[in-house]
């Protein structure tokens, strides 16, 4: 059974993110309302947060940045992201274990 905000696609996998901007530090807090939240240091201007999130993304889950694409939610604290490369499985076990 996969997290809710976990979903496989074809060419990997799609997260549901909701984010918290302008934290003091960069990471994940959990599971949020069917959502993974994470905070970010960013601000929300100027896509910082939006790029933030896509850096802190692929650093964690250990695949190269172009892998990690923004498919909704430009604007908005909930984003969906798509992740290319990965399956849910060991997507789940790098959020789940921690910093």
């Amino acid at each position: 059974m996969t997290a809710p905000w976990l979903k496989t696609i074809p060419e990997g996998v799609e997260l549901t993110v909701l984010v918290q901007p302008r934290a003091s530090r960069t990471k994940v807090v959990g599971e949020h309302d069917g959502q993974l939240k994470i905070q970010l240091a960013a601000p929300p201007v100027d896509g910082e947060a939006n790029a933030a999130l896509l850096e802190f993304i692929a650093k964690k889950l250990g695949v190269p940045k172009r892998q990690v694409t923004l498919t909704a939610g430009d604007t908005s604290r909930r984003k969906r992201l798509k992740v290319q490369g990965v399956d849910a499985p060991a997507v789940e076990a790098v959020i789940s274990g921690g910093p």
